[in-house]
């Protein structure tokens, strides 16, 4: 099931549509019969906990007032369902009768409410309100899950301002039990059983910290979480690992951004180096245009230095909302010039550079492409594309069946989409974005590219279809698909296979573009 019409990442409706194939994907994972049966069930009883609260005290009290007595009432009767079977699962385990029980009569239910929400209720109120409004309700909608109880509790008052009052006095107990029950420290791993066991033993490690879900966070709150690169030192900790990867050398540097303002640039030189100029390697680190910074792709980096045997630069560009786009892309545009042309100064050959990212990265580094190629200056040699953002779109199947994946959901991508889009609705078919636009002409021309991509990630469909389009449009193209991973998997070579692999792999792919020629327009 899902919407019939469009939003924007940060409509109620869109919001609730992203919970609804999370909740689904937990759904068909339970009726196969793979996965941890009893970590999906905590997950989808605290999820659905969460949006139960946001949803009756943002949004279904407004349906009387737009004359949706129906709607009112189907939404009454939901709740009055739901939440009794959500409450023995939670005081349940799996494999128990009463838990199979519960679990038998709550998925009906469950696919028949998302059906009238989507289907009938969802569409007419957007019709009466408009999308401003749905805008407006988005945004309280996130807020409400910050406060919401994490707990099903049947007996409190089901909408409106009582529940409002019954969750703020629920909240602080429900997360006081989460904490010293452990919890916490399960909730965010991946509980599918699609992932390998190094794979596995990284989103354990993450969940092992305690993150709240980010998407229902402020972006300040947000950059306080863990991030990928923490769960990696927990497992690198556990097996004794030392770290970070070494390289000759680190250096920060300041440099005038494209605004004026002081860009950080991180400036990576492999050990051993000789005195001749070496190729460069433009990074761009990933976070969705909102988290993360160079230190938290810093393994990344490393890792391409020393297999590249490159200089690897990489921006510390401005994030949303307090820069939304395009300031991001602005800034990794203006690094790029930056070293080209200053690589004297820092030991480095302007005539072999690439360019490469991992997220939103690999989305700013084929727009730099563009850019370039727009402006009359020369391209890269290469384009490394790792797990790319090639639209803003709810593309392929992917966004159905890695709904639920870790670390990144479809509900954090929105989220991350609303803040970096905010105030500007026009950037969603900017083709600096939605690259999956782009015509085969606009395309042809481009530095060769290699795209990875990987099984439990939304950005997976997108990605695999942009190396078709380029590989259409005449641009030499090699694509890999990792199996068994995760988004963000790419910077965890120091404990998992996969990812020292996929490394090499680009580091090969850059060897040879560096020992060809620089492409011109």
């Amino acid at each position: 099931m899902s919407l019939s019409y469009a939003t924007h990442p940060g409509d109620i409706d869109h919001l609730i549509a992203d919970d609804h194939a999370i909740a689904e994907r937990q759904l068909q994972h339970l009726e196969a019969g793979r996965g941890n049966r009893d970590l999906l069930v905590r997950q989808l009883v605290f999820e659905l906990s969460m949006h139960a609260y946001a949803e009756a005290t943002t949004l279904y009290p407004l349906y009387r007032e737009q004359d949706m007595e129906p709607a009112s009432l189907a939404a009454a009767r939901g709740l009055e369902q739901m939440q009794p079977l959500l409450a023995t699962l939670d005081g349940s385990t799996a494999e128990k009768p009463e838990f199979e029980d519960a679990l038998r009569q709550l998925i009906p239910i469950l696919r028949e409410r998302v059906r009238e929400e989507e289907q009938l209720e969802l569409p007419l109120f957007r019709a009466r309100v408009g999308q401003a409004r749905m805008a407006e309700l988005g945004r309280e909608f996130i807020e409400a899950k910050q406060h919401a109880p994490t707990r099903p509790h049947p007996h409190a008052p089901e909408m409106g301002a009582a529940a409002r009052v019954a969750g703020a006095v629920a909240k602080p107990i429900d997360m006081a039990r989460d904490h010293t029950s452990g919890r916490l420290r399960r909730l965010a791993t991946d509980a599918s059983g699609l992932l390998d066991p190094q794979a596995q033993a990284i989103t354990d490690a993450f969940a092992s910290l305690e993150p709240l879900p980010v998407e229902t966070l402020t972006p300040r709150q947000a950059r306080m979480q863990p991030g990928p690169d923490d769960a990696v030192r927990v497992v690198m900790a556990d097996r004794g690992i030392d770290g970070p990867e070494p390289v000759g050398r680190v250096e920060n540097v300041l440099i005038e951004g494209p605004d004026g303002h002081n860009l950080p640039v991180r400036i990576y030189r492999p050990a051993g180096a000789g005195p001749d100029p070496l190729p460069i390697l433009l990074w761009v680190h990933g976070g969705g245009w909102v988290l993360f910074t160079v230190d938290t792709y810093d393994a990344s980096c490393r890792g391409l230095v020393n297999k590249a045997q490159c200089i690897v630069i990489s921006p510390e560009y401005r994030r949303a909302p307090e820069n939304v786009f395009p300031a991001s892309h602005d800034d990794v545009l203006a690094t790029w010039r930056w070293a080209r042309d200053n690589a004297s100064t820092f030991g480095g050959d302007p005539s072999r550079m690439a360019i490469g990212g991992e997220s939103v990265g690999g989305n700013m580094a084929a727009a730099t492409c563009l850019q370039l190629r727009a402006a009359g200056e020369p391209l890269p040699r290469f384009q490394a594309l790792v797990y790319p953002v090639t639209t803003p779109q709810q593309f392929g199947a992917s966004m159905e069946d890695s709904a639920d994946a870790r670390p990144l959901n479809r509900a954090l991508l929105s989220w991350m989409a609303m803040h970096e889009f905010s105030g500007k609705p026009e950037a969603e078919t900017d083709p600096r974005i939605d690259l999956l636009s782009l015509r085969r002409e606009q395309l042809a021309g481009l530095p060769p590219a290699h795209v990875i991509t990987d099984e439990r990630d939304v950005l997976r469909s997108q990605g695999e279809q942009f190396a078709q389009n380029l590989q259409e449009a005449g641009v030499p193209t090699t694509h890999s698909y990792y199996d068994g991973v995760m988004h963000e998997f790419f910077g965890a070579s120091a404990v998992l296979d996969k990812a020292e692999r996929a490394q090499q792999e680009v580091a090969d792919h850059l060897r040879r573009a560096f020992a060809g020629s620089m492409l011109s327009i």
